[in-house]
């Protein structure tokens, strides 16, 4: 199981989103990068463009990673909220009524992915990301 701290630095980021509802497909391609702030703290920082639906646009957004008083790890949005635990290699959730969110993290210290599906009455999507270290 690999933790925040092992992905620390800048990766190459290239997201898939399909939107089953609209019926259309899009991708994001930038950056994420991992950065410790103190022991207990990872900021999980992107930046990209995202070409979706005949548009193209910036995107962004910032996520704090905690470690908790036992000894794991949760990611929070940027205002403080809890968005899940930090669990590699198997599903977690976020409840985000009336949708559900359900999510994976896979890979290893050199490409890894992040998968969140979304599904209920105002959402079915998927993002499939993937996150390479930059070549030299």
């Amino acid at each position: 199981m690999l933790l925040p701290t092992d992905l620390l630095g800048v990766w190459d980021l290239h997201r898939t989103v399909h939107d089953h509802r609209a019926g259309a497909t899009g991708t994001v391609t930038g950056t994420t990068t991992l950065t410790r702030v103190g022991d207990d703290e990872v900021r999980w920082d992107e930046s990209g463009v995202m070409t979706f639906d005949g548009r193209t646009t910036p995107v962004s957004r910032s996520l704090v990673l905690r470690r908790t008083s036992t000894g794991g790890w949760t990611v929070h949005f940027s205002d403080g909220r809890v968005f899940h635990d930090w669990v590699w290699g198997t599903s977690v959730a976020h409840a985000c009524a009336p949708d559900d969110y359900t999510g994976a993290f896979d890979g290893d210290q050199d490409r890894w992915s992040v998968r969140w599906e979304a599904r209920g009455p105002a959402k079915d999507y998927r993002l499939d990301s993937v996150l390479t270290r930059p070549r030299s």
